[in-house]
């Protein structure tokens, strides 16, 4: 019997997006084009926000977060899979399946806890305006930054940790684009029950946990607003929730959709479809959407070019 520690496969093959070979030169290129839009908007929004001292506010340090991980987390696959697109057969190492699986991980929980502080910070903004300077501190936006990167940390090395242990033997195709945690455990030859119970606690914790606030937070705001008197004010407290409305839509409804339901080949498949939403399209629109409907982050865009044409 192998030890329980080691695996008797060397390296894994991952199935792709998909098997039609007529579409992999077109799905290269448009997750090409993507992958750039990408770095170049998640960079381009962090450089903004370090260069302008009007962007120096708890929301816009969260958004920078927010970029930062878009950033590392859409690099720790779509390099990948990009290459696979142009390769005879797409293989990944265990050693390499096992950090992507990590790293996917951590990146994907960041998330989460950095989108959740940014509804914290609307929530004091606009149902406590008067406490904001204290609640929203920087000493504070620091700590929920530590503790977001933390749980990221003790989330991600939980599944790899776990997955670790976990023997396979002759099966080596992962039905993903990337190593996952279903498609990976499905490749198993030893008892996954374990793994199944750290997934269920660790995505119940860190996507359940998350979305409840999320929902009580603009649960409170949207009961705020209407109280507003004044319809300019409503307006305008809508439009500084409107971004992360769509950003968190975006992210959780996809993910919702791949680990809060039980898993068998046929919803691997179509699991492959929601990651796409969740690895490559999140990631490409929250600079977008968070540039694109923002005045200060427009201003200071205009700000930025005309200070460098001068």
């Amino acid at each position: 019997m192998a030890p329980a520690n080691s695996s008797l496969v060397t390296e894994f093959i991952l199935a792709g997006l998909t098997a039609q070979p007529a579409l992999q030169l077109p799905l290269f290129f448009i997750f090409l084009v993507m992958y750039i839009v990408t770095v170049l908007g998640n960079l381009g929004l962090m450089t903004l926000i370090g260069l302008n001292s009007n962007l120096q506010t708890p929301m816009y340090f969260f958004l920078f977060n927010l970029s930062f991980v878009d950033l590392c987390y859409s690099t720790v696959f779509t390099p990948k899979m990009l290459v696979n697109f142009v390769s005879e057969k797409n293989v990944i190492s265990y050693t390499g399946c096992m950090t992507q699986l990590y790293f996917f991980c951590f990146f994907s929980i960041s998330e989460c806890y950095v989108l959740t502080s940014m509804a914290y910070d609307r929530y004091v903004a606009i149902c406590n305006p008067l406490m904001y300077s204290i609640a929203m501190s920087p000493k504070v936006c620091a700590s929920l930054m530590l503790a977001s990167y933390l749980m990221a940390f003790s989330g991600s090395l939980a599944h790899t940790g776990f997955m670790l242990r976990l023997i396979f033997c002759d099966a080596s195709t992962i039905n993903h684009y990337f190593c996952d945690l279903l498609p990976v455990l499905q490749l198993s030859c030893t008892d996954t029950h374990i793994n199944e119970m750290v997934v269920i606690i660790v995505v119940g914790i860190n996507i359940v946990v998350p979305m409840i606030t999320i929902f009580f937070s603009y649960g409170s705001i949207v009961c705020s607003i209407l109280r507003m008197s004044s319809k300019e004010g409503r307006s305008k407290a809508f439009s500084t929730c409107s971004s992360h409305i769509v950003a968190v839509s975006l992210f959780f409804g996809s993910a919702s959709f791949m680990y809060l339901k039980p898993s068998s080949p046929t919803s691997m498949d179509q699991g492959k479809i929601s990651s796409v939403f969740y690895t490559n399209t999140v990631p490409l629109m929250n600079p977008l959407i968070y540039s694109l409907r923002n005045k200060d982050v427009k201003l200071a865009l205009r700000k930025t070019l005309s200070q460098r044409k001068l």
